[in-house]
C-alpha cells in the first residue's frame, strides 16, 4: 500500500517516535515560511505555552509534555509566573520576559484569564495564538460577546487566532504536538498522506487516532473550535496546498466563509486531492417554504449535498465510512470505469457483493464467453461468469485460482477487482500458497485496483497492503469504498466550469425588488434570460381574450388555457384563477367567469388581466426552481413534476451558475428522470438537451440576480419530444424584499 498503509501499531497502541529532545533545551528552531498567516499556527519554529502546568496530565500540562516526548525540535517557552521550571524546562514569568517573539502562543488558561493573556500576546508582537478555553459562543449571549472581544483584539493586532474552545493541532511532519488530546497518551501519529480538519476537537482527534490505528500515516490534525477567526475553509485550503497531503478527512457542522470553502473545494478538484467529509446537522425549513415548492424541498442539508456532488467531495455518513474511503484513496488508484470483477470462494458472498455493487452504481458485467470457456475447462464446477465462484475446491489447486484471476485481469477488462477469501489468508494450510498465487496472478498489474475481503492478523493484513492490495473485512464496505473512488475519477474527468454571468439585470428588466411580479412579468424576465416560454397574450378585456384565441397561428379547433394575472396571487388555482381546455368559442365567457371568481375570492388583489395560451402539447412535466441558501446563495433545483415532486420529493440541487454539462449530470441524478425522459411506455424520447439548456439559463439568471432573488419556481417546465424543445408553462419569482413585505394575498 505504500508508506501511508504501513503498520504503526504495537498491540493496539500507536508506536511512539524514538527521537526525543534534550529535556532542558529551549533551543533548535527549524525554518518555517509564513506566506498565508497560518503557517505560524500549524508549523511553528517556536512555541510559548501560557499557563503551562508542571503536571503533565492536566490540560495545561499535556501540550508541553507531548512536545517534549514527541520530538519537537523548535524552541519551547513555558510561561508560568509561579515556577522557575516547568516539566524540566526553564519557565518565564511573562511573555515580555521571553528571549524572542515566538511564532505561536498556546493560551492554556481559564476563560476569564484568556483575554488578558491575549492582550499580553499582542503587546509582545506575537502573530498567532491558540485558545483552549471554553465558555464562549457555545455558552450563550455573554459568551458570544466575550468571543467577539477576542476576535476584535486579534484583528486589530494582525494576529491569527485558532479557537477558542479548540483542542489544538498537531503536525507529525515536524513533530509539533500543539494539542491536549488524550489520544496522544496512546502514542504519536506517523507522517503520511492523510490530513484531518475538524470543527469538533474531540471528534477530530478521534478521527486521527482511528486512521492511525488503521495503519494510515496522518501528517496533520487541525481542530478549529468556535472559529472566532481561523475557520474550517481556511484550514482546508492550507492543507490542500501542502504537497505531502494527498487526502483530507473533515468533520463539519457548518461553514462560516462559503466563498473560501468553495475555493478550497475547487482547488482540491484541480489538484485531484480527495476530500472525504462527515457533515452533520439538518436544519428545519423556514416559514417562507410554504410559498415555494423549491424552498419547501431545500433544507440546508440538501444544499450541502449539492455542493459536495458538484465539486467531487465524498460525503460520509459514519466514521467507519469516512476512514474506509480515505484509506482507499491513499492507494492512489481511481478507476476511470465502473466495471467490477469479483472472484470468490463463496457463492453467497459473490451474490452479496453483486447486490451491493448494483446499489452503488458499479457494473458487474459477465466475463467474455471465451474466457468463461477457458475457466470452465480447468474448473468445471466453478461459476465462470461474474462473480467467478472458484469454490473452496480451488484451494486444492491454486493454479486454477491463478488462471481465474489472470483471465479476469487480462480478458475481463475490469476496472477493479474484489476477491473474497474469508479466513483463508490466516489458515496455516493455505496462507503461503494463497499469498504467492495472488502475487503471481497480479504480477505487474499494479495499476489495477484490487481489494481483498479477508480476516487475518495485523501482520498478514499489512503484508498484503504492502504488496498493493486494499484489505477489508466486510464486503459491503469494500464495494462502497471502490464506488467512491470511481466517483472521484468521474468528477475529476470533468473540469469545473467557469460560467460567465451578466453583471446585473438585463436592460429594461424591472428590478426584482421594486414590486411583486405577476406570472406574465416573471416569464418575460426568464424569456430574456434564455428560458423558452409558450406563445401567449395578456388580455385586459374579454374582447382582447377573444382576439387572442382567434389570432393567426393558433391551431383551428384548438383549446386554450386562461390564467388570471396578478402580482398579488402566487397560487392562482386556490382562488379559481385558472381555466383549462377552453374552446376558442368559449374564451370570452371564460374570461368574465375567471375575473368574477377571483374578485370574489381575493377582493384586494390587483388584476392585470388574463393570460391566454394555447393548450400545450404532450410532454414530460418537470420542475425547475431556485432558492436562496443562507450560506451559499442561489441554488437551482430540478425534479420531475406532478406526484414525483409533491410526494416522492425526488429532486436534486446545484449551486448557481453552472453549464449544460453539469445540468445533464443533475438530470441524471433524479431517479425517475432517465426512464421518463427516455420515453416510457411507447412515448417519444424527450428533448433532454433543451431541458439542460433551460436549467443552465435559470442558473445564470439566479446568479445574475443573486443579491435580490429569494425564490423562483417554474412548475411545470414541459419537456417536449426530442428536437422540439421545452416550455415554461408557469413561473413565480419572489424577491428578497417581497418575501416578508409583499401583499401575498393567497399565501398561507
Amino acid at each position: 500500500m505504500g508508506p501511508d498503509c504501513q503498520s504503526h501499531q504495537c498491540q493496539g497502541q500507536l508506536i511512539e517516535m524514538d527521537q526525543k529532545p534534550d529535556p532542558m533545551s529551549n533551543q533548535a528552531p527549524v525554518p518555517a515560511a509564513d506566506p498565508d498567516g497560518l503557517t505560524r499556527l500549524f508549523n511553528p519554529r517556536s512555541v510559548a505555552i501560557v499557563g503551562a502546568s508542571d503536571d503533565g496530565t492536566r490540560i495545561s500540562g499535556r501540550p508541553l509534555r507531548y512536545l517534549r516526548e514527541g520530538g519537537f525540535q523548535g524552541a519551547i517557552y513555558p510561561v508560568n509566573p509561579r515556577r522557575d521550571t516547568v516539566q524540566g524546562l526553564r519557565a518565564y514569568a511573562s511573555l515580555a520576559a521571553l528571549p524572542e517573539v515566538p511564532d505561536v502562543a498556546m493560551i492554556a488558561v481559564s476563560a476569564e484569564l484568556t483575554l488578558p493573556a491575549l492582550q499580553a500576546c499582542t503587546a509582545r508582537g506575537i502573530r498567532a495564538a491558540m485558545l483552549f478555553a471554553a465558555g464562549y459562543a457555545e455558552a450563550g449571549t455573554a459568551g458570544m460577546q466575550a468571543q467577539q472581544a477576542l476576535a476584535d483584539l486579534a484583528q486589530a493586532a494582525g494576529m491569527r487566532l485558532l479557537g477558542p474552545n479548540c483542542l489544538g493541532v498537531f503536525n507529525a511532519e515536524t513533530r509539533y504536538w500543539g494539542t491536549f488530546s488524550s489520544t496522544l497518551d496512546l502514542g504519536f501519529a506517523t507522517p503520511g498522506g492523510l490530513a484531518v480538519v475538524s470543527q469538533s476537537g474531540a471528534y477530530g482527534a478521534h478521527m486521527a487516532y482511528l486512521a492511525a490505528r488503521r495503519g494510515l500515516g496522518v501528517s496533520y490534525c487541525l481542530t478549529t473550535g468556535n472559529e472566532a477567526d481561523v475557520d474550517l475553509a481556511e484550514c482546508l485550503l492550507w492543507l490542500i496546498e501542502r504537497p505531502e497531503v494527498r487526502v483530507v478527512m473533515a468533520y463539519a457542522e457548518g461553514v462560516k466563509k462559503p466563498s473560501l470553502f468553495l475555493q478550497a473545494l475547487r482547488r482540491a478538484h484541480a489538484l485531484r486531492k480527495p476530500i472525504v467529509i462527515l457533515k452533520v446537522g439538518q436544519s428545519q425549513v423556514g416559514q417562507r417554504a410554504v410559498s415555494s415548492h423549491t424552498a419547501a424541498l431545500a433544507g440546508s442539508d440538501a444544499i450541502y449535498d449539492a455542493v459536495f456532488r458538484q465539486h467531487g467531495v465524498h460525503r460520509a455518513f459514519s466514521t467507519e465510512e469516512l476512514i474506509d474511503v480515505a484509506y482507499a484513496c491513499l492507494r492512489g488508484i481511481f478507476p476511470t470505469g465502473r466495471k467490477l470483477g469479483i472472484v470468490t470462494v463463496s457463492g453467497g458472498a459473490g451474490i452479496h457483493i453483486s447486490d451491493v455493487a448494483e446499489r452503488c452504481g458499479l457494473d458487474v458485467s459477465p466475463m467474455p464467453l471465451q474466457a468463461q470457456r477457458k475457466l470452465t475447462a480447468s474448473l468445471p464446477y466453478a461459476a465462470p461468469e461474474n462473480p467467478v465462484d472458484v469454490t473452496a475446491q480451488a484451494l486444492n489447486d491454486m493454479g486454477v485460482l491463478n488462471q481465474g484471476l489472470q483471465l479476469m485481469l487480462n480478458e475481463g477488462s475490469y476496472d477493479a477487482l474484489v476477491g473474497f477469501f474469508t479466513t483463508v489468508p490466516s489458515a496455516p494450510s493455505f496462507a503461503i500458497a494463497l499469498r504467492e498465487t495472488l502475487h503471481r496472478s497480479v504480477g505487474a498489474r499494479r495499476d489495477r485496483l484490487i481489494a481483498l475481503c479477508m480476516v487475518a492478523d495485523t501482520a498478514t493484513v499489512r503484508d498484503y497492503e504492502q504488496a498493493g492490495y486494499l484489505v477489508f473485512v466486510d464486503e459491503a464496505r469494500t464495494v462502497a469504498a471502490l464506488a467512491a473512488l470511481t466517483r472521484f475519477a468521474d468528477t475529476w474527468a470533468q473540469p469545473l466550469p467557469e460560467v460567465e454571468i451578466a453583471s446585473g439585470a438585463a436592460p429594461n428588466d424591472p428590478r426584482l425588488g421594486q414590486h411583486p411580479l405577476s406570472e406574465y412579468a416573471a416569464k418575460r424576465l426568464l424569456a430574456a434570460a434564455g428560458v423558452p416560454i409558450p406563445t401567449e397574450r395578456l388580455a385586459r378585456t374579454a374582447m382582447e381574450a377573444d382576439e387572442a384565441a382567434r389570432a393567426p397561428g393558433n391551431v383551428a379547433g384548438g383549446t386554450f388555457a386562461l390564467k388570471i394575472v396578478s402580482p398579488d396571487l402566487l397560487h392562482k388555482t386556490e382562488v379559481g384563477g385558472v381555466a383549462l381546455n377552453v374552446p376558442a368559442t368559449a374564451v370570452r365567457a371564460a374570461f368574465d367567469t375567471l375575473v368574477a371568481r377571483v374578485r370574489a375570492a381575493a377582493p384586494q388583489a390587483r388584476i392585470d388581466g388574463v393570460l391566454v395560451t394555447p393548450m400545450a402539447p404532450r410532454g414530460v412535466e418537470t420542475i425547475i426552481g431556485v432558492v436562496r441558501d443562507a450560506t451559499f446563495g442561489p441554488v437551482v433545483m430540478f425534479g420531475l413534476g406532478g406526484v414525483f415532486v409533491e410526494v416522492l420529493k425526488d429532486v436534486t440541487f446545484r449551486l448557481a451558475p453552472f453549464d449544460e454539462a453539469e445540468a445533464l449530470r443533475m438530470i441524471d441524478e433524479v431517479r425517475g428522470a432517465r426512464t421518463l425522459l427516455a420515453g416510457a411506455r411507447g412515448a417519444p424520447a424527450a428533448d433532454v438537451a433543451a431541458l439542460a439548456a433551460a436549467l443552465a439559463a435559470v442558473s445564470r439568471f439566479a446568479a445574475t440576480h443573486a443579491s435580490d432573488l429569494d425564490s423562483l419556481d417554474i412548475n411545470p417546465f414541459l419537456v417536449l419530444p426530442q428536437g422540439q424543445g421545452g416550455l415554461a408553462l408557469d413561473a413565480a419569482i419572489v424577491s428578497r424584499s417581497q418575501r416578508d413585505t409583499g401583499p401575498g394575498v393567497t399565501r398561507p
